[in-house]
């Protein structure tokens, strides 16, 4: 449960709002991990409480209504240290959806692989140059800018994949040129001897 461990990680320096721990995730991971729902961090917040990682208070507030505030506790210190501290193993494989255009594309034939590789190859690039320009808005970020890294050495990866892929399948798309004609040829009408034909032609001829 990562996002239940970052928040671990944000109350581990001082006890803080539910608000307030929003706006400090955002900040603190940036823009590539995406925005912090504000009702499933308090869906969070609730089930660390029940597990006992956290405690909650109310704090007085003279001009609005109560709010609450949550605090680490030594089980939730534990917790966090046993998970940071640990290797992160893949589960899920490698779903990625590239794999099944490429899947697609090859086996269609090499025009259409062509195809998907020039326009992949192209987002690709932009996303490099977005990702590049990114990252010089956040050079006094150390963990936004690692993650920025992160991204941009995943998307060079793809691209090199990308471009290997035209080579990698051509056994795939030279069977697929090669089953594409015997399958039209099997899917022409054959109307030889067929009665209905010879009926017709004779009153044509007629």
């Amino acid at each position: 449960m990562p996002l239940h461990h970052a928040v671990l990680a944000l109350l581990s320096d001082a006890p803080d709002h539910g608000y307030e721990l929003k706006a400090r995730f955002e900040r603190t991971v940036g823009p590539q991990w995406g925005g912090l729902n504000i009702g499933h961090l308090y869906q969070i917040l609730e089930r660390l409480v029940r597990d006992g990682y956290i405690t909650r208070s109310q704090v007085a507030q003279s001009d609005r209504p109560d709010k609450n505030q949550y605090h680490l506790t030594p089980a939730g210190r534990a917790e966090l240290h046993d998970w940071a501290t640990s290797a992160w193993v893949r589960t899920g494989g490698y779903r990625d959806e590239l794999f099944l255009k490429l899947f697609g594309a090859a086996s269609l034939g090499t025009e259409a692989l062509s195809a998907l590789v020039e326009a992949q190859r192209t987002t690709y690039l932009s996303e490099i140059g977005g990702l590049a320009r990114l990252r010089r808005t956040h050079t006094d970020d150390p963990l936004v800018s690692l993650l920025i890294d992160a991204a941009i050495a995943h998307t060079k990866a793809d691209l090199a994949l990308v471009d290997s892929a035209t080579d990698r399948l051509a056994p795939v798309t030279g069977a697929a040129a090669t089953a594409a004609p015997t399958a039209a040829r099997q899917r022409e009408p054959d109307h030889a001897g067929d009665p209905g034909d010879e009926a017709g032609a004779r009153r044509r001829s007629v």
